[in-house]
């Protein structure tokens, strides 16, 4: 079995998953007969293996406790005889996705929220083994403003050290999209644009148009405490 990528950028974790779940697919669609003979009831608790060289391997689980990525379903031949062929593989599908899930998001352990919600909506953008497996069609939505190629500009960080957000970029509760409101520049009452750069003043919590505030990404990394005009001309009187 190939040794645990390295990858740490959401996007090299995101090319180490596509590369994992190409060579997953493979072994149940193209190369499934292969696959099929290799699950053999009779041998020992087997496992579906994708590596990022988009190579499959079945093979026996790591034998060092705890292993060195999460380990897949185990036992997948056992059931390989008991089971319809088409139902099996759906079944391994199914086990396949989360594994890749969970190596992603093992490998992600140090990517902050954003980073982490980047890597989902990356990796959401791309059809399931399952779906892939039993040809599912997946359902696509409407393009949000939530989707994960938001503007970096539009994060700041407040006077606790804490990541702050436009609430456009992310959600702080888990409130249906219809519940927020249509976020407005507090200079020019403008929609929020997702290419646009945007910051928020962290005492009356109203979100600017950086140029409208004279902000821009840069200058925003060396605030501590941004204040928007409204609020530094209040603090005066």
């Amino acid at each position: 079995m190939e040794m645990a990528s390295s990858a740490r950028t959401v996007e090299e974790i995101f090319k180490d998953f596509s590369a994992r779940r190409a060579a997953v697919v493979r072994a149940l669609t193209h190369d499934v007969d292969a696959f099929y003979g290799l699950c053999d009831p009779d041998k020992e608790n087997l496992c579906l293996y994708g590596h990022p060289s988009e190579t499959w391997e079945v093979a026996l689980p790591a034998e060092e406790v705890p292993p060195e990525l999460p380990e897949p379903a185990l036992g997948i031949n056992f059931a390989r005889d008991g089971m319809n062929r088409k139902d099996w593989l759906s079944l391994v599908a199914v086990h396949s996705d989360s594994w890749l899930l969970s190596v992603a998001f093992y490998l992600g352990a140090r990517l902050n929220r954003n980073e982490r919600k980047r890597l989902f909506s990356l990796i959401n953008d791309l059809p399931t083994v399952f779906e892939v497996v039993t040809e599912r069609k997946p359902v696509k939505e409407k393009p949000s403003v939530d989707s994960g190629s938001k503007s970096r500009g539009s994060i700041k960080r407040s006077s606790d050290g804490q990541m702050k957000s436009n609430p456009k970029l992310m959600e702080d509760s888990y409130e249906d999209e219809e519940d927020h409101t249509e976020t407005l520049c507090g200079s020019c009452g403008g929609n929020y644009n997702a290419d646009e750069f945007w910051i928020g003043c962290d005492v009356c919590e109203r979100w600017y148009h950086g140029k409208c505030v004279k902000i821009t990404p840069a200058k925003a990394d060396s605030i501590k405490q941004y204040k928007c005009p409204s609020c530094m001309k209040r603090s005066r009187s």
